[in-house]
């Protein structure tokens, strides 16, 4: 039985670990973070403290190909994660009323989300691994370096950070944005290609609430969520598990006229003046289960170390982000990552033997399943920032590039008349349709040509003067 070794136990080591067992791997997972207590999830979300992983206190969500990975290829933990009160949301409620082809079609039972916290799941996947045959989990432990075969210059073991030496047939790198595989093969005198970078530039801040009663309060636009990215600043809201919710707010870093949004008073002004939010906060409805929680989102990366133009290392594989990092605003990095693991796997049983050809398959099928999100999030990300750095410094607007292609804002507004539009849309944002494929649908592309214009939005977002205002004016009261 070949032995693989993971660094790194959060949600793509452990997803990993579930689909090499299933494959005929002995896994070993390293985690550098203390084993979590045997909490439920819900005492989990508040008191398991995971200073490794700062992201897992913002507010995330599972796209439509997450969903169906666990559907297919993890069922309990998809079965574990409703018992928990993690919410399948049917996408198509949110399809216009007024739309065309409206009517149910076979491909809307793909467009399901699921709202979970991502404490919840995280744990829901350190359970199933702990509990899945030939499987172990190893916590406070790190990987320090690479041992290759001087031969051949294959994997033969890990050496952690205590100076145990561990044989491994295949080691795989889920230490997430820091992708420690590229320090490892700089150490063992491997060259390492170059990162794809380009900026993500949002600061995002996150708060959690519980709600008071059984019901949604307000309709999810959406679909598994309320709000939008506005033209100065973004708030979207995401129901979670077990009676959950998490609102985020972005703005640009370093904006210090929306500092007041670190504070409660200014958080929550900010949230009830955005389009859809408002009902979720009104008294009664909700209570707070956190502070505000900011983190600035990392760079877009796509690793080169992980792509086609790394000089191959058998055995020697990276997944999640670890692989690719994309803007958290689009909500596609625990899907994908789910996705990655899975793709692995099987990638590793149709092609055993352990060489510099199933190296370079494995790198392969990562840049055909990352890239395109690497690019369209930059390319989203560069339209954004302008935008948002136009608002604030007062210069004017910043329209989409146009070409010889509908934009992404035609299909949206094309997608409010027309459900076939809407549902080629949503497949794209769910992960399920690549920008390409979307983009390549000619007959889809005809009818965002011929849609009418749909007008402004039927709730505008409070202009940047009025946002600061009301955030300004909340600072210093109590919440």
């Amino acid at each position: 039985m070949p032995t693989a070794v993971i660094a790194g136990g959060s949600i793509a080591g452990l997803a990993s670990a579930l689909a090499l067992a299933g494959v005929g791997y002995r896994v070993l997972v390293l985690e550098r973070a203390p084993e979590p207590p045997p909490w439920s999830s819900a005492d989990a979300a508040t008191r398991w403290q995971r200073p490794t992983v700062p992201q897992g206190l913002q507010s995330h969500t599972l796209t439509s190909l997450g969903v169906r990975v666990l559907r297919e290829r993890a069922p309990q933990v998809l079965a574990d994660a409703t018992a928990a009160g993690a919410l399948l949301l049917d996408l198509t409620r949110a399809l216009p009323a007024e739309a065309t082809d409206s009517a149910p079609e076979p491909g809307d039972r793909e467009l399901v989300a699921l709202g979970c916290r991502r404490s919840t799941l995280e744990l829901l996947l350190h359970r199933a691994a702990g509990e899945r045959a030939g499987v172990t989990v190893r916590h406070d432990t790190t990987v320090a370096g690479l041992e290759l075969h001087p031969g051949h210059g294959s994997v033969r073991a890990v050496v952690t950070g205590a100076g145990e030496r561990l044989p491994a047939d295949i080691v795989v790198d889920a230490t997430g944005r820091r992708s420690l595989s590229r320090r490892w093969l700089h150490a063992a005198g491997v060259p390492v290609a170059a990162d794809r970078t380009s900026p993500s530039g949002l600061a995002s801040h996150t708060r959690f609430y519980r709600l008071n009663g059984r019901t949604l309060p307000g309709p999810l636009d959406r679909g598994h969520g309320v709000g939008a990215v506005h033209g100065h600043y973004s708030g979207v809201l995401h129901p979670g598990d077990d009676g959950t919710f998490a609102i985020a707010l972005g703005c640009l870093p370093g904006d210090r006229a929306l500092r007041g949004l670190r504070t409660g008073p200014g958080f929550t002004a900010a949230a009830r003046a955005t389009p859809g939010l408002a009902p979720w906060l009104e008294d009664g409805v909700s209570s707070p289960l956190s502070a505000v929680r900011v983190i600035s989102s990392p760079s877009n990366a796509l690793r080169g170390v992980a792509g086609p133009r790394q000089h191959p290392v058998p055995g020697l594989f990276q997944v999640g982000d670890a692989a690719c990092v994309t803007n958290p605003n689009f909500g596609r990095g625990l899907s994908l990552a789910l996705d990655h693991a899975f793709r692995l796997a099987d990638l590793l049983a149709e092609r055993p033997a352990i060489d510099r050809a199933q190296r370079r398959a494995v790198a392969r099928m990562t840049s055909e399943l990352f890239l395109p999100w690497y690019e369209q999030s930059v390319a989203a990300d560069r339209l954004r920032i302008a935008r948002w750095k136009a608002a604030v410094d007062g210069g004017p607007a910043v329209p989409a590039p146009r070409g010889d292609l509908p934009t992404t804002e035609d299909l949206a507004n094309a997608a409010r008349s027309d459900g076939t539009v809407w549902r080629g849309l949503m497949r794209m944002y769910m992960t399920l349709s690549t920008p390409a494929e979307l983009f390549g649908d000619d007959k889809l592309l005809a009818r965002v040509r011929q849609a009418p214009d749909a007008g402004p939005a039927p709730c505008p977002p409070p202009s940047r003067e009025e946002l600061l205002r009301r955030v300004t004016a909340a600072e210093g009261t109590r919440t």
